[in-house]
């Protein structure tokens, strides 16, 4: 920092935060980025390290120059060019709507138009292309384009898979999880022009699920007719639904339209400097000698090994699965990422990474395995292959949840996406077709979905304002609709008026929606009184005359003492259940194998289990399939706490 004299802060990032100083040997003004790298996770690292990757490869005088990097007090420092003249965004906004004539709306526009054909020819996409990052000089005559740090710089030519950006500005394929390339920026290009044209934006909306709907239905309002009709077909063209239909850049620049005022460009502004101050490119990477040479110090352990090496060695996290033939818990092979959650259908493994990515674990054909040689008594454990699932883009995934050969994942926008076997409607997508990647379930676009359980065949989800709405394979009343149809649509579920929903659950052919207060109702088959609609209020078994086989509509729970305990959680199994209230943990239903956790067979009475725990402790989790239970407890620290 000796070189540069810090003025104000002018911003702050997801990074970090942005400093204008002033550099000590000419005066000269420079904006320094400050990203804290000490308690950075791996991908944020490689996201700093990728905005320096990204300027350096950069040299043009409309993209904001880059001067150098450098590591002062556990932070990455990138200098790089000040632009006085605010954004192009506060520029619009300071016009009160006093539309700009088109000379100067084509001159920032190609301006900005030869910056990204710079950046594509470099086989870097921006993807987050809007008037915030678009910066102007002190005279807002020289467009430069800026904030590089989600850019990704292309392995390929034809098509990348994940994306960040702002919503606003975000391409229809994006919101359907298509594989995208540069035409995803034409259309932030064309977002960019027709907000010059109209000062406000083309795509608005209240929350991201009508902002989707919005941009995915290609509809807004048309500019002035004030504009050349060669101007407003332009923004038509560049916001076209189907990529392909969009102008590449360089079809663009031979537009009529653009040639003027890129003749009056290079004319005039065309003798910008473009050297620039050429620095070797700091890493962030730990080393082996400290500070030296601008590289992060690393820490040795006692027995005098480096601890950078040990932590670089361990995997970020675990994934286990038994069970199917695999008699004890083994390991899946991991990608070098954090996985948060995980869920599996009668197919499917699925996880979410810390960063909102979908991982996959698949195991290889039968015909890829090698027949066990005569004699061996054990087969070998099958061989997992983990890959990140193609095709999630604009997102970042929340939460996923798998049925029977199909997969549904939910979005921290509160969007549900769907994809997989389509047969029994479960994709919620209007027909019975299969889908191969993560496709937004369009007919809750405008609801903020809060929490989603799959079932065998059916779904359940919940949104923000507590309405439910359900799809799916039907039989047995699971979806709660009041019949045994199948829909392939999501369909509102009709509560009482003073049910407040709180969590939905999906058995394989029923469903329960637990409330914020103290009640519960159920659906579907009751078999072996799984659902707790029996009517008891002892430890004695129903009568038959009050047992219920299944019903068709959302009915509460009659079985003590679920009837009136505050329930923190609960899971469906085939034919037993799971539930944990403030201070017990409760199982019935079928009891064959030690489903119920305790030697006695079938009981449709909730028991207590008794736990083999001296220690207070806390219940985080229960699940339970066909045969099995499992529940996640946390120790307490509080001696006293009760359990």
């Amino acid at each position: 920092m000796e070189k540069y004299e810090k003025i104000k802060v002018v911003g702050r990032g997801a990074f970090g935060i942005v400093h204008l100083c002033r550099r000590r040997s000419d005066g000269g003004l420079v904006i320094l980025k400050e990203i804290p790298v000490e308690q950075m996770s791996r991908d944020e690292r490689l996201a700093a390290q990728n905005e320096c990757q990204v300027l350096k490869l950069l040299n043009h005088p409309n993209i904001i120059e880059y001067y150098e990097n450098f590591l002062e007090d556990k932070a990455l420092m990138i200098a790089m060019e000040y632009a006085p003249g605010g954004t192009l965004a506060d520029y619009i906004q300071k016009r009160c709507n006093s539309l700009l004539d088109e000379d100067t709306i084509l001159h920032f526009f190609v301006q900005i138009l030869l910056a990204l054909y710079h950046v594509h020819n470099k086989l870097i996409l921006h993807r987050d292309l809007k008037t915030q990052n678009i910066l102007l000089d002190k005279h807002q005559m020289i467009v430069k384009i800026g904030d590089f740090g989600i850019s990704k710089i292309l392995v390929s030519k034809s098509k990348a898979y994940t994306v960040v950006g702002t919503p606003c500005y975000i391409s229809p394929e994006l919101c359907e999880g298509k594989p995208y390339n540069q035409k995803s920026d034409i259309w932030a290009l064309g977002c960019v022009l027709y907000e010059l044209a109209s000062l406000k934006r083309a795509f608005e909306a209240a929350n991201l699920p009508a902002l989707v709907l919005k941009i995915m239905s290609g509809t807004f309002a048309p500019i002035s007719d004030r504009y050349s009709p060669e101007l407003r077909q332009l923004i038509l063209n560049m916001l076209n639904l189907d990529p392909s239909k969009r102008p590449q850049l360089n079809e663009i620049m031979a537009l009529p339209v653009c040639i003027r005022p890129l003749l009056n460009l290079c004319t005039d502004i065309g003798n910008v400097k473009m050297r620039r101050i050429e620095k070797p490119l700091s890493t962030v990477q730990a080393g082996p000698h400290g500070r030296t040479g601008g590289r992060v110090p690393t820490g040795r352990s006692r027995d005098g090994s480096s601890a950078a090496g040990k932590l670089h060695s361990l995997p970020l996290s675990w994934v286990y699965t038994w069970g199917s033939g695999i008699s004890a818990p083994l390991r899946l092979p991991m990608l070098n990422t954090e996985v948060l959650q995980v869920s599996l259908g009668r197919t499917q493994k699925m996880g979410v990474t810390k960063s909102g990515r979908l991982i996959t674990w698949e195991a290889p054909s039968v015909g890829s395995v090698e027949a066990s040689l005569p004699g061996v008594v054990e087969q070998m454990q099958p061989q997992f292959i983990s890959r990140f699932l193609e095709g999630q883009s604009g997102v970042t995934i929340k939460s996923v949840s798998c049925g029977d050969l199909f997969t549904t994942c939910m979005t921290d926008r509160g969007i549900i996406m769907t994809f997989g076997s389509g047969s029994n409607g479960c994709l919620g997508h209007g027909n019975f077709n299969d889908v191969t990647q993560p496709k937004i379930v369009e007919a809750l676009l405008g609801y903020e979905l809060v929490q989603v359980s799959c079932g065998a065949s059916h779904v359940l989800a919940m949104t923000n304002e507590r309405e439910v709405f359900a799809w799916g394979r039907g039989d047995n009343g699971r979806l709660g609709l009041g019949t045994q149809d199948t829909h392939n649509c999501p369909q509102q579920v009709c509560l009482p008026a003073q049910f407040e929903a709180q969590r939905v659950v999906c058995g394989v052919d029923c469903s329960m929606i637990v409330s914020a207060g103290n009640s519960i109702l159920a659906c579907g088959s009751n078999r072996f009184n799984k659902l707790g609609l029996d009517k008891i209020t002892s430890d004695e078994e129903p009568s038959p005359s009050s047992q219920v086989e299944e019903v068709h509509s959302f009915a509460p729970v009659r079985s003590a003492p679920l009837n009136k305990e505050k329930i923190v959680c609960i899971d469906i199994g085939t034919a037993h259940s799971v539930a944990v209230t403030d201070g017990e943990v409760y199982t019935w239903g079928k009891g064959a194998r030690g489903r119920l956790g305790r030697k006695e067979e079938d009981s449709g009475i909730p028991k207590a289990l008794q736990l083999d725990e001296s220690h207070p402790f806390t219940i985080t989790s229960v699940a339970c399939c066909h045969g099995n239970s499992l529940l996640a407890i946390k120790p307490l620290l509080d001696e006293t706490a009760p359990r």
